[in-house]
């Protein structure tokens, strides 16, 4: 499988993206009923909760990124991903499906 991208956005309305850095380990989880986005992604921490989402447009996903609705078929309802930087606009992350699980 081809390396896949994302974009962590919105973190400015959580926790900020100041405390992420790299390698760091995010989880995915799909929200099905957000009334917003039916394919919405939330990406969290351990011990700190949502931190952002998998961002959706392209004003919000940065460079070659995948976008939420590109990403959300890909896999069931959690995966992983690895912040690979941190820059002012968002957080690009690397996929990793949940079956690629090691500790979280």
């Amino acid at each position: 499988m081809n390396t896949i991208y994302f974009t962590i956005a919105g973190t400015n309305h959580w926790h900020g993206s100041e405390f992420l850095k790299e390698g760091m380990r995010v989880k995915l989880a799909k929200e099905p009923d957000n009334k917003m986005d039916s394919e919405a992604i939330k990406v969290e921490m351990p011990g700190v909760g949502q931190i952002g989402y998998v961002a959706a447009g392209y004003r919000t996903r940065i460079g070659e990124c995948y976008s939420a609705g590109r990403l959300y078929d890909k896999f069931e309802d959690n995966a992983y991903g690895r912040v690979l930087y941190v820059l002012d606009d968002g957080v690009i992350c690397k996929f990793e499906k949940e079956d690629d699980e090691i500790s979280f």
